[in-house]
Parts: structure tokens; C-alpha cells; sequence
């Protein structure tokens, strides 16, 4: 069974068990998606209103977005347990001879670098959806206000905790270029998507 299939409960306790995985990477693809789906819910109570008639196009689109992007992030959450599982089983690979050394070693790289490219991937995901979050405040329904306000924190939240799974894997990459180009990208990212939920969580503050 998937781990979006698994009840509210069920997550949390295998989350709060021994199993390795889901850890830390998934827990951050899931507050990426609680995010997105709460800058959904906010355009969907925006919907068909009238007072905010001249901004149903933009409601209508985000609803579609934030949609969207909440599914990318729990498909997010499900990849990063199975490329974890993947690196586990590169870790258990037999090394009594030179070949059987090098073949792990190789498949550890490969493995390695997908457990970067995992979280960043999430990261651009909780961008995007952070980026349209902004671009609702506003003008969407003033009585959800402070659900966009919990998006904010949710999408920054995941941004953060992704990229604390890029750092974890960096160190134990060989490939220095990449490491750096896969840090260049990361700090962006986290960047970028912090400023934007600072500054849509201080206007909502204000505004409430």
C-alpha cells in the first residue's frame, strides 16, 4: 500500500516507528502537499462568489494548480521512500571482492544522487506552490485568510526539511561538480521560497 492510502494514523505511527523509511523526506513532501491543498481550498471558497467575481479566473486557475501541485508532492512523498529503499539496497550489496566493491560503490553513487534529486524535486514542487499562494493573497476569500497564511508555513516548512534531506546525501557524493550544482540549485530554492512565506505570513498577520 501506498503511504497516501495509508489512514492519518496509520502514517504517523509508521512514521513514529523503527522503519527507516518514511522519514524526515517524506514528512516534508507531506507538508508540501497540506500546503498546496489548503491554497486549493481557499480558491475553491472563492469560487462562485460574487464579491470576488473579477478574480474568478485567477481562483479558478489556482484551484487547478494547487490541484495539481498537491498531487505531484504526495507522489513526491511516495518517490522519496522508494528511492531510500533503493540506496539500502545498494548499501547491502556483497563487497568480498574488488568487482563486487566497485559494482557497490557504483550503485551507491547512482543511488545517492537520486536521493538529492528527490528532495530537490520537491522543493521546485513547493516553489511553485508557494509562488501561487502569494499570488492569491488578496484575492481570494478574505474569510480563509488564514489558511493561506498556513499554506505559507506549510510550503516553507517543506522547503526547508527537503533540502536538510539534500545536505544529509551531499557530503557522500563523489562527484564534486554535481554536488555543487546540486547545492547551487538547492540554496535557491530554499531561499526564494523562504522569502515568500515570510512575506506572505507577515501580510496575513497583519491583515487578520
Amino acid at each position: 500500500m501506498e503511504l497516501s492510502e495509508l489512514t492519518v494514523h496509520s502514517f504517523a505511527n509508521l512514521l513514529g516507528s523503527d522503519a527507516p523509511a518514511p522519514g524526515g523526506g517524506s514528512a516534508a513532501a507531506l507538508a508540501g502537499s497540506l500546503g498546496a491543498a489548503l491554497s486549493a481550498m481557499v480558491s475553491a471558497l472563492t469560487l462562485g462568489r460574487k464579491k470576488y467575481e473579477e478574480y474568478q479566473e485567477l481562483a479558478q486557475a489556482g484551484f487547478d494548480k494547487a490541484s495539481a501541485l498537491k498531487e505531484a508532492l504526495l507522489e513526491a512523498m511516495e518517490r522519496d521512500t522508494a528511492v531510500f529503499n533503493d540506496f539500502s539496497a545498494a548499501l547491502g550489496m556483497p563487497r568480498a571482492t574488488p568487482e563486487e566493491k566497485a559494482a557497490r560503490s557504483a550503485a551507491m553513487q547512482k543511488a545517492l544522487a537520486l536521493c538529492i534529486e528527490s528532495p530537490l524535486h520537491m522543493m521546485e514542487l513547493s516553489f511553485d506552490a508557494m509562488k501561487l499562494t502569494q499570488e492569491l493573497l488578496g484575492k481570494t476569500n478574505a474569510n480563509a485568510l488564514s489558511d493561506l497564511g498556513v499554506a505559507a508555513l506549510m510550503l516553507g516548512t517543506a522547503v526547508q526539511g527537503a533540502w536538510l534531506n539534500v545536505l544529509i546525501n551531499l557530503g557522500s557524493l563523489k562527484d564534486e561538480a554535481a554536488a555543487a550544482a546540486y547545492r547551487t540549485k538547492g540554496e535557491e530554492l530554499l531561499n526564494d521560497t523562504l522569502n515568500l512565506s515570510r512575506d506572505v505570513y507577515e501580510k496575513v498577520v497583519r491583515a487578520l
